[in-house]
């Protein structure tokens, strides 16, 4: 895949990113999102902060010069932890792989964790092609669906 390539996050990507979590069925998928994906002025104070932040590291996914998602490094209760959002029309295209393998060469903390619901099969191949183990299950209080799901836990070392 050529013509994708990673880049640090700016200000003026979120409006993508915004963009992105607003469509229904990626919304459903992610699982564990915002209380409310509408709120625009919250997400964009939010994701803002995080590029400031030291323990975040938040790539922008280019493919054929557009801006096709987002993978981010953050830490919860101390222990790193890897997402990313593809925008819907690049799914199933092999960018969201090659992305977070470009990106496991540049974030080097290890070990580092990845979530996807339990029913969120193509972000649990990423995570399973780039090395991640599912290591167990955990449940949480998924917004977009408005109930407790089980999310799949995975660990690469």
């Amino acid at each position: 895949m050529p013509n994708l390539q990673l880049r640090p996050s700016v200000a003026e990507d979120i409006n993508h990113f915004y963009t992105y979590q607003l469509d229904p069925e990626a919304n459903y998928l992610a699982a564990f999102t915002a209380k409310d994906p509408q709120d625009k002025a919250a997400y964009l104070e939010k994701y803002t902060r995080l590029l400031n932040l030291p323990t975040v590291n938040m790539q922008t996914i280019i493919m054929n010069n557009t801006i096709a998602g987002t993978v981010t490094k953050f830490e919860i209760n101390g222990e790193a932890e890897v997402s990313f959002w593809i925008d819907k029309q690049f799914w199933g295209q092999g960018v969201a792989t090659k992305a977070l393998q470009m990106f496991l060469e540049i974030e080097t903390t290890r070990p580092i964790f990845g979530h996807a619901a339990f029913d969120n099969f193509g972000s649990q191949k990423v995570l399973a092609h780039c090395g991640f183990i599912k290591i167990g299950v955990s449940k949480g209080f998924a917004n977009a669906r408005q109930a407790e799901i089980e999310e799949i836990v995975f660990k690469l070392d």
